[in-house]
């Protein structure tokens, strides 16, 4: 049942395009002058029901939830790592990241109780880049969302809200932020998804070296 969950929760992140994404960068926003140390922090994941799909449980969908957040964070950080050569930046390995966070007791309901600035020191980077996902799945029925589980068939009402920011280690300001709604009725995966994110996100990341 994990394993079928897991497959549907993924499968609900959606590729298909709904307009533009949103692209914020800090007016005062300095080129890199020297090499800058990023750290990628566990995804905060929703997945929301209007009915709850039958024999599943709101405790197995926040375990779910949970296991998305460091599937996320390891492909964002697989996919800088593939395109290292445009950045003029470090990004810190995840398993560095995570265990220093579990280190410092932190886990991944208690990122928020936390400033930037302060994740930023006890993880010894310069910045970090945080992320949220919120997939909707507004069908009427708890039979029509289980008979989406069990066969993969997914409506065009899918969605996937994904957000992802950069905030400074010094004062937790904001430096640059992407949004984009991701909608439609294809599957995918969280590969497929990261990969769509990356595409826009090398493009408009605001440390790129110069071609």
């Amino acid at each position: 049942m994990k394993r079928t969950l897991i497959q549907s929760l993924v499968w609900i992140l959606i590729l298909v395009f709904s307009g533009c994404a949103t692209v914020y960068t800090a007016p005062d926003l300095q080129p890199v002058a020297q090499s800058k140390s990023i750290a990628i922090l566990p995804f905060d994941v929703k997945v929301q029901y209007n009915r709850l799909p039958k024999n599943v449980t709101l405790e197995q969908i926040h375990e779910n939830e949970q296991e998305l957040s460091f599937v996320m964070q390891s492909q964002m950080y697989n996919r800088f790592l593939q395109k290292n050569h445009q950045f003029p930046v470090s990004f810190q390995d995840v398993d560095m990241t995570n265990m220093m966070l579990k280190r410092n007791n932190i886990d991944i309901e208690k990122l928020s109780e936390f400033s930037k600035d302060e994740l930023a020191r006890l993880l010894e980077v310069d910045e970090v880049i945080s992320g949220s996902v919120l997939t909707t799945k507004p069908m009427s029925t708890g039979a029509a969302v289980a008979l989406g589980i069990l066969f993969n068939v997914w409506g065009s009402t899918n969605q996937a809200d994904v957000t992802v920011s950069l905030h400074s280690g010094n004062d937790s300001k904001l430096l640059w932020k992407f949004n984009h709604v991701y909608s439609g009725s294809v599957g995918s995966s969280p590969d497929q998804l990261t990969k769509a994110m990356m595409k826009p996100i090398a493009r408009k990341f605001p440390y790129r070296k110069k071609s």
